[in-house]
């Protein structure tokens, strides 16, 4: 609450940084060493939490059986007596994660279980007579099972509470209007509900209020992608920026990913164009990283292919496996090595940790049960059939995988818990395989499952803590109170300070398809460039050259603004003055420049700069809009009419040139490909953006990852990450109290709302409480924000609010 965020903010930041981390810091307790271990109740419960799944029953892998006494001394992992000298102990605490066990996504052996293990091999490995863990193994069937519910539209009872009463749970306690709404907004959209909103939908008597609320999230299909896209990218490995991109070992699927989610693309027919590429735009997944230098056998863009498949779309990892036989699961290392020999375009030998065995793996499907490809076919012709087999409704491992991460998505806690170990029993087979089956009979509209979950009583009930980790007796209570994620994080604090960045880093054209946006203007202008391009020839590498247009106007335009873009970089100005530059030739650049116009005559100077080693293509592309005074619109862009010089030097922001500089015609180019793909995706958008005034806000799953997102939990993607820390680490806490990116947009924030005089300071606090919480202020509060604000509040005092605001629990968390 605010009462104790004023008290820090008095204090000072690094002092409420310190009072978070003592109050966050967990306190290590110690056995007893002259008390004997109990076996029963100290042993037993680490080695169920941790290993049965593996290593029990009639299935033990790793050759390791902790079934009983005997078993577990004759695998040679333990040393009865010397527990330092035992291979169970020193993988406990490995660092290498293809060693150490439990596997990275498992829960790990905490530091008090591990003394009370080493305690117990220390102390002659006591067992009580007459105890084994043998068990019967879950094997989750290939094909789904029929559920049978008597409701299958959300107009009567949702199916999925109906499916829950079966587990004896009955939602009795609805979330207020206000916390739905803002849960139902973020995790659909990951948007705070804007104030208004807020306001007219508490104040909606309609008894379907809730349902016409989702259909309406559901159908702002920019808000949509934008959001998504964070998952996807995760789900997929995909990024702007990171390993593999500047060697070429590695390519974007961004934008058939955000189209895809746009227009809701069926999820089977986004697995297929995946698995068996449509063309460049989407083979980034199969292909993997190429890195470079010498890699493992295990890292090799055939074993990723393997690796990225199983884990993307059937919920099962076979990283383990990619090495040797798996310790945790039923996968062998041939399973592995006959999945990446489907997308092989050469014989693959198999390696075992590393070392070769001798023979070729055959191309082969993990469930043959419901078919097999051809090992003799041609490689596309085998990706084509796998993309197929995974997808077809026999292969419930493919439905189940993308409903359960969903669910876990929005409830906090998967139905199978880690999502990635989908060969776990589920704590509702029903539920699953029922949701599974809706996903299969609705066209794999993933739309249509988001609808059916959060129409549900159960996701509309009141939240619980939980930590989300596997739990053998776990109980649904509801769903789990979450954090935001990075990217909704960022996204909040933007829309609510209005001091996010103007542009991102995806190669999207979001504009192109927002409904608000009306129709795009059609481009007329052509890529040129000086002589060094006359007659098909290539320009030199360092080459900088100015290009000019000389242009009169009667009359001041009411608004002007250009899209410029120019491989590879360039510096623009207008009328002498610098306006702004670009240095990525696929991302088009949007300007405004009507406060530099003047009646009469004006001049646009655009300074293009050639990079590289060796000659390579060049060249610029410059569209002008601008809206004169009768309404009607007037048109500038790069031509024949255009000239350049090589006379004119930039000094940073300072535009040189030689008076006596001779000016010639440039060329026009024939354009490459490339450059027509990015001006056709991007450049109308951008200047319809920029000449309209209607921004689109940047969203961070837009963004480059940076220092601030990745504290927040954000992954690099440089491997699949499908459950991201669900805890708050001190290097957050840090980067969130003293980071200068954070701080720069706190202040920015400040003075842009502050600039706002229209809205009363006491009217400001509500605004900013109604935003962040969907609640407002109490009395207590608003007096105690009001007394520490004062009349006139400074941006210090308004950043410190802010700040006070945005690391409120109730904030932080999706409740």
């Amino acid at each position: 609450m605010i009462h104790s965020c004023i008290v820090l903010i008095q204090l000072g930041r690094p002092l409420a940084l310190f009072v978070a981390l003592i109050a966050l810091a967990s306190h290590s307790t110690f056995a007893d060493a002259k008390q004997a271990i109990d076996f029963s109740h100290e042993v037993v419960p680490i080695l169920r939490r941790h290993c049965v799944d593996c290593h029990a029953g009639p299935q033990a892998k790793g050759g390791l059986s902790i079934n009983g006494r005997e078993e577990l001394i004759d695998s040679g992992t333990v040393v009865v007596g010397e527990a330092l000298a035992s291979e169970l102990v020193s993988r406990l605490v490995a660092e290498d994660a293809d060693i150490r066990m439990p596997p990275p996504d498992r829960p790990q052996v905490s530091s008090k279980e591990s003394l009370i293990l080493r305690r117990w091999i220390d102390e002659g490995l006591v067992w009580e007579r007459g105890f084994r863990f043998d068990a019967d193994r879950y094997q989750p069937p290939v094909k789904l099972k029929s559920v049978n519910v008597s409701h299958q539209t959300e107009s009567a009872i949702n199916p999925i509470d109906e499916i829950l009463r079966r587990e004896n749970y009955i939602a009795e306690n609805a979330v207020s209007d206000e916390l739905f709404y803002r849960r139902v907004s973020l995790d659909l959209l990951g948007l705070l509900p804007k104030v208004d909103q807020s306001r007219e939908f508490v104040a909606d008597q309609r008894s379907q209020k809730r349902q016409i609320l989702i259909d309406q999230l559901l159908t702002q299909s920019i808000d949509y992608a934008d959001h998504w896209m964070s998952f996807f990218n995760d789900l997929f490995r995909n990024d702007y920026s990171g390993t593999g991109f500047i060697t070429g070992g590695r390519r974007q699927i961004t934008n058939w990913l955000y189209d895809s989610l746009r227009e809701n693309k069926p999820y089977d027919a986004m697995a297929r164009e995946l698995i068996a590429p449509i063309g460049d735009e989407t083979s980034g997944f199969a292909d993997g990283i190429r890195w470079r230098g010498e890699v493992s056998a295990g890292q090799t863009v055939e074993i990723q292919f393997a690796q990225s498949v199983a884990q993307a779309f059937l919920g099962i990892n076979l990283k383990c496996a990619s090495c040797h036989d798996s310790f945790i699961d039923r996968w062998k290392l041939e399973d592995a090595y006959g999945l990446a020999a489907i997308y092989s375009a050469r014989p693959l030998d198999l390696y075992r940790c590393d070392q070769p065995l001798g023979r070729v793996s055959s191309p082969a499907w993990l469930f043959p049960e419901i078919g097999q490809v051809d090992p003799d076919a041609s490689r596309k012709d085998r990706l084509l059939q796998l993309s197929v087999l995974v997808t077809s409704p026999d292969n419930g491992s493919f439905s189940r995988a993308i409903v359960n991460r969903i669910w876990y998505r929005l409830m906090g806690r998967g139905i199978v818990h880690p999502v990635d170990a989908m060969q776990s029993e589920p704590w509702s087979e029903d539920l699953l395989d029922f949701l599974a089956q809706f996903l299969i009979d609705n066209d794999y509209n993933l739309k249509s499952l988001l609808r059916l979950i959060v129409n549900s009583r159960a996701y509309q009930s009141e939240s619980v803590q939980g930590n989300g980790r596997p739990d053998d007796t776990f109980r649904f209570e509801g769903p789990m109170t979450k954090r935001l994620t990075a990217e909704q994080f960022l996204d909040a604090v933007w829309q609510i300070t209005g001091a996010g960045p103007e542009q991102y880093d995806a190669t999207v054209s979001r504009d192109k398809f927002d409904e608000t946006a009306g129709d795009l203007p059609r481009l007329q202008a052509d890529w040129i460039w000086g002589s060094s391009a006359a007659e098909d020839s290539v320009p030199p590498a360092g080459e900088r050259i100015a290009f000019r247009k000389i242009f009169n106007f009667e009359t001041v335009p009411h608004k002007a603004g250009a899209v410029v873009t120019c491989d590879n970089s360039f510096q623009l100005f207008v009328n002498g003055s610098y306006l702004g530059t670009g240095d990525n030739w696929l991302s088009p650049e949007g300007f405004i420049f009507t406060d530099m116009l003047t009646s009469g005559e004006n001049e646009i100077i655009v300074v293009g700069n050639n990079a590289g080693d060796s000659p390579n293509p060049a060249g610029l592309f410059f569209e002008a809009q601008f809206t004169m005074p009768a309404g009607n619109t007037l048109s500038i862009f790069s031509d024949a009419s255009w000239n350049y010089s090589g006379d004119v030097s930039v000094n940073q922001k300072d535009l040189h040139r030689d008076s006596t500089a001779e000016w010639q015609s440039v060329t026009v180019l024939k354009p490459l490909n490339v450059w027509e793909q990015a001006v056709e995706r991007l450049a109308p958008s951008v200047l319809h953006r920029v000449v309209s005034g209607k921004r689109l806000m940047a969203r961070a799953a837009l963004m480059k990852n940076d220092p601030l997102m990745k504290s927040l939990g954000r992954p690099m993607r440089e491997q699949i990450v499908t459950m991201r820390p669900t805890d708050f680490t001190a290097l957050e806490a840090m980067d969130l109290s003293n980071g200068d990116a954070f701080s720069e947009t706190l202040r920015n924030g400040s003075l842009k709302l502050l600039r706002d005089t229209s809205r009363p300071i006491p009217d400001l606090v509500v605004y900013l409480y109604e935003f962040a919480y969907s609640r407002k202020p109490t009395p207590e509060e608003l007096e105690i924000t009001l007394q520490y604000l004062g009349a006139k509040p400074n941006e210090n005092q308004l950043s410190d609010l802010l700040w006070s605001i945005f690391m409120s629990p109730e904030f932080l968390l999706v409740r």
